[in-house]
């Protein structure tokens, strides 16, 4: 049982690992819908106070982004550049079809009208970050003057409320600060120019560490303090998060908006979407009544 958990954890972080490389998909949603987003909140908090327990189980979530980022990286570029709305619309399905269990967790604590602002408030910041204009393309050549590496640092900081708020996406945040296209092209890099390539991708990664720890520990005291609101909230950004991914696809796609597309790119979206989304249906009810079933069981009595 303790090896198919790290397995299970593997699968898990290298599916929020690749949400790290798709603009519009938050991996901290995707956490949400897994059923693993209040256990990776206090896995993160309590690394110091509790450091084996939260190191374990952390271990194959962090190993499985890893793998995941590595694997699917060019698979996941060509998908983008070659038919990327039938790509986006499957990680649309697969968002949609787990929101019925989340919303039916939400409501087993109760509904009351202040939770309808902690639902819009969080939806709305979301949909709105996706008209923010961009910056511009960051300069993170070998000439870079010494202040941008202290950007690149804030840069990974906020990069990382993709992976602990749930409905914002990490490398949408990239596009608007026009850090993406630099980031992805010092990974492209490392063959042809590996000792700055991997400190900027070094630095960009305290960042990221920096801003994911305090960031945890401010959403593991919404959640304790605040449980039903937090919930509802969380809600809001996985809501928001369906047409920010097509807001974000129609601004980094121009070429491929809805009315250029032909109409295999149309019909292989919208079957790419029911299959997620029945895919991500089936999966999570099965493991709502696995979960149920095993808690109706008696404990074993050990003679």
């Amino acid at each position: 049982m303790r090896y198919k958990n790290f397995f299970l954890n593997v699968l898990r972080g290298a599916v929020i690992g690749i949400s790290m490389i798709i603009p519009g998909v938050s991996g901290g949603t995707l956490a949400v819908l897994m059923n693993v987003y209040d256990k990776l909140i206090n896995a993160i908090s309590d690394l110091r106070r509790d450091f084996k327990n939260s190191f374990t189980f952390l271990l194959p979530i962090a190993l499985g982004a890893v793998l995941g980022i590595v694997a699917m990286y060019y698979p996941l570029k060509f998908a983008l550049t070659y038919a990327p709305f039938p790509t986006v619309l499957l990680f649309i399905g697969l968002m949609a079809g787990s929101l019925p269990k989340i919303l039916k967790d939400a409501y087993k604590g109760g509904f009351q009208k202040i939770h309808i602002v902690s639902t819009i408030v969080p939806l709305a910041a979301v949909i709105g970050i996706c008209f923010i204009p961009g910056l511009g393309e960051a300069d993170l050549s070998v000439n870079m003057p010494v202040y941008g590496y202290f950007l690149l640092i804030i840069i990974g900081a906020v990069a990382s409320c993709a992976l602990v708020i749930p409905g914002v996406s990490g490398s949408m945040l990239l596009l608007i600060f026009g850090y993406y296209n630099a980031i992805f092209g010092a990974v492209s890099a490392l063959k042809d120019n590996f000792g700055h390539s991997l400190l900027v991708l070094f630095v960009f990664a305290i960042g990221i560490i920096i801003g994911f720890f305090s960031i945890a520990k401010l959403m593991k005291l919404f959640l304790k303090k605040f449980p039903q609101g937090t919930a509802w909230a969380i809600i809001g950004f996985v809501l928001g998060s369906l047409p920010a991914i097509l807001i974000t696809y129609n601004g980094n796609f121009p070429e491929h908006t809805l009315p250029s597309l032909d109409a295999v790119q149309l019909i292989a979206g919208v079957i790419l979407c029911l299959f997620g989304a029945t895919a991500s249906y089936t999966l999570t009810s099965f493991l709502e009544k696995k979960a149920a079933k095993s808690n109706e069981q008696p404990p074993r009595i050990e003679e």
